[in-house]
């Protein structure tokens, strides 16, 4: 029988804490979260390697539970405290969103996908994650009516972010999301401060993708 507790604490200490995630209560909350409970049954002897995990038994639109490493680098960067709101694009599986909820106020996703508003739904549900809401929404438009949130947090890569999230952005808030494909793609740190937003590259990151944020296709004479 697989003791995940102390998977779990390995995962951290070999994927986690070296990749330069120093953030202790981001370290706290996925060493507290249960990541088994958050993929298919089959997939569970392996929630803890170091890999993307293929969700084709929940979904059916190619969505993964992104590596720990590359989840926790990301989520550093989002800077979440204690009195934010956070909006989630893409609920995925709902782990992210467990992780998030023990460092924020309240978290809000979205997902397209009708499959893993429910699973994600039922596996916080009944761990008790209740700062939680899980939306049947399209990814790409955002959700205002629970704006301005103080972090956006992409669930996946994209090739162009759309001005409207910019929009649902609270003033001191922070955008965090992966723009563009396969290795080339970079993660990105929208800031908005006095009403004007900055944007900082900062560092490669390949992750799976989001539909609905493709770039639209340029004319060539």
């Amino acid at each position: 029988m697989i003791d995940f507790e102390n998977a779990r604490s390995n995962m951290v200490d070999c994927q986690v804490r070296t990749c330069d995630v120093t953030e202790h209560e981001l370290i706290s909350a996925m060493l507290t979260v249960p990541r088994e409970e958050f993929v298919p049954t089959a997939l569970q002897p392996l929630a803890y390697i170091d890999e993307d995990l293929a969700l084709d038994a929940i979904s059916s639109n190619k969505r993964y539970l992104m590596q720990p490493a590359s989840f926790a680098k990301l989520a550093q960067l989002a800077d979440v405290s204690r009195n934010d709101v956070v909006l989630v694009v893409g609920s995925g599986s709902g782990y992210s969103l467990a992780v998030l909820s023990i460092l924020a106020s309240s978290v809000v996703a979205i997902e397209e996908d009708e499959a893993l508003v429910e699973f994600s739904t039922e596996a916080l549900t009944r761990l008790g994650y209740m700062n939680v809401a899980v939306l049947n929404k399209p990814l790409s438009a955002g959700y205002s009516k629970e704006a301005p949130y103080d972090a956006i947090f992409f669930e996946g890569s994209i090739e162009v972010l759309p001005n409207n999230y910019l929009d649902q952005l609270s003033d001191g808030g922070r955008l965090v999301c992966v723009e563009g494909i396969g290795n080339s793609a970079v993660a990105k740190l929208y800031s908005k401060n006095d009403g004007l937003v900055s944007e900082r590259q900062v560092m490669n990151c390949s992750i799976k993708p989001l539909s609905g944020f493709k770039k639209a296709k340029e004319f060539a004479f």
